[in-house]
């Protein structure tokens, strides 16, 4: 039986201890159906940790299926301070095998058949280095040059951009083992250094960046601070969960099918694809060269327009200003039903913002995916398909999956694919006619990690239709943090025309904040 410290004239009550036991022997052999039945049901009990504050019985069993087992651990000492005979307070200090001490507070109440636990918290010994993060970290990796418009500011670079010194991994452990350490950065990389940034480390990417989930086979999945349990959306998922972490102000990633808006919608970040080429994408493994752009995630939009405006071109300074608006309402339904519910009462509260708001008709997305989906698939094969024929069993087995359809399309699909393609893109400049489209950045909020491959496929298909459209058209996009559902954040999308990336921040910026 667990020792445990009393203090003076107070005692545990009578099978206290045998359950708070039992429980420490279900948690140790991750016994699910034993854990179950020690947390109270319905929808008041609660669990907290460093990741977030799970609410109601079915979210912690969901969590507790999806972890895989706590880590593995001893308790060094118990404090019980009895309440009543039928509620007490439980803190444990807990001996991690790994090392460290953490502690875990329960509240525990007499039930009918035995004691449960309302409520639970636990602290473990922080990480110096999360590796489902992170790749490489320094204090920092690379310094900044030292009075510019960035200076203070950390940025984790995505596993896809050289770094003078480091090799580019791209989320697989068997490429970065025969990648070469690069001589120089890449121009994106420099532009942030030369404005002040510090890099404080590489972090991770989905394997070469073909997935919008952020679950990597090799390395982990990086938590998502927003959502307990969520996946972090990919596939500049390291940079994104390094920015909600609080370990790094600027996130320089890629997005090509929505790996910049998806994570900053799943984790309630602000998040800008640029306008296609208009980001030198020197020194950048590619993975689809005709939709692949760079870009920003940050927490606030000062700080994205800061590293935007330091990246990109000088604007033109007699740019219209970005007020009239669209929806598509064939687009808006791709996504779930509260999400459009939560889309439709934003847009309903912008105050004035949107008096010139009409409602278009854009290509057929079933038609614009397919095609998008098709250029993406003969291109990302054409840049690592020899790399991966010749390393058998390196990837994992969705993505592995992916590249395997990649590489069936002959000449004609692809001629047929880039055909619609340029259709599709002077449709969508044709009928948005200088107007910035609104829909939701992602059809969901984030999923959790313990998502079945099916459900994982459906979830993405419908988010790419929907972050495609502006991979079609080669068009700025941003995600704003605005949308709110009750599973996490969903990003409120701009799509803009041609050139006016950091005139949408500044749009984005009066809809978060529209009194100001």
């Amino acid at each position: 039986m667990i020792s445990v410290a009393e203090a003076p004239g107070i005692h545990p009550p009578s099978g206290l201890l045998d359950a708070v036991d039992a429980y420490e022997l279900a948690l140790m052999a991750n016994d699910l159906e034993a854990l179950d039945a020690f947390f109270a049901g319905g929808d008041a009990t609660i669990r907290g940790d460093a990741e977030g504050l799970l609410v109601g019985h079915k979210r912690i069993s969901r969590f507790q299926q999806g972890r895989g087992g706590a880590p593995q651990r001893e308790i060094e000492s118990v404090e019980v301070r009895a309440i009543d005979d039928d509620h007490a307070l439980v803190v444990s200090v807990l001996a991690p095998l790994a090392g460290g001490r953490g502690q875990q507070t329960q509240l525990w109440r007499r039930a009918a058949s035995d004691w449960v636990i309302d409520a639970a918290h636990v602290s473990g010994p922080a990480r110096a280095i999360d590796p489902s993060v992170w790749r490489v970290v320094g204090t920092p990796l690379v310094a900044g040059h030292p009075g510019g418009a960035l200076t203070g500011c950390r940025v984790a670079v995505k596993d896809l951009f050289d770094v003078a010194g480091h090799a580019v991994g791209a989320g697989v452990p068997a490429f970065l083992a025969e990648s070469h350490p690069a001589a120089a950065s890449a121009p994106a990389v420099t532009a942030l250094l030369s404005a002040g940034a510090d890099v404080q480390g590489i972090a991770r990417s989905d394997e070469f960046a073909y997935s919008i989930a952020g679950r990597n086979p090799h390395y982990g999945t990086p938590p998502n601070p927003a959502v307990v349990g969520g996946i972090p959306g990919g596939s500049s998922n390291g940079p994104a969960s390094a920015v909600a972490l609080g370990q790094a102000d600027i996130g320089l990633g890629t997005d090509t099918g929505g790996s910049i808006r998806v994570p900053a919608s799943y984790q309630g970040l602000w998040g800008l694809r640029t306008t296609h080429g208009a980001v030198d994408r020197g020194g950048l493994l590619p993975l689809a060269p005709s939709f692949d752009t760079v870009g920003w995630i940050t927490r606030d939009p000062a700080t994205l327009a800061t590293a935007a405006s330091v990246s990109l071109p000088a604007g033109d300074p007699d740019a219209v200003q970005l007020r009239r608006f669209a929806v598509c309402d064939a687009v808006t339904a791709l996504a779930d039903t509260d999400v459009r519910a939560a889309f439709n009462d934003a847009l309903a509260g912008f105050d004035g913002l949107l008096e010139d708001l009409d409602h278009v008709e854009l290509p057929d997305g079933d038609l614009l995916f397919e095609a998008f989906r098709t250029v993406q698939a003969v291109e990302a094969w054409r840049a690592h398909g020899e790399w991966i024929a010749a390393h058998p069993g390196a990837l994992g087995t969705d993505i592995a999956a992916r590249f395997a359809w990649a590489s069936g399309f002959g000449p004609d699909e692809e001629e047929a694919a880039r055909v619609a393609v340029l259709a599709g893109r002077a449709e969508i400049e044709r009928a948005l006619d200088g107007r910035v489209l609104l829909l939701p950045a992602a059809s969901s909020a984030a999923p959790q990690s313990t998502m079945g491959a099916d459900e994982n496929e459906k979830t993405r298909t419908r988010t790419l239709r929907l972050t495609c459209i502006a991979g079609v058209a080669g068009l700025p996009a941003l995600s704003v943090p605005l949308l709110r559902v009750a599973e996490g954040p969903v990003g409120l999308c701009l799509v803009g025309p041609r050139g006016s990336d950091l005139e949408l921040i500044e749009v984005g910026e009066r809809m978060a904040h529209p009194r100001r």
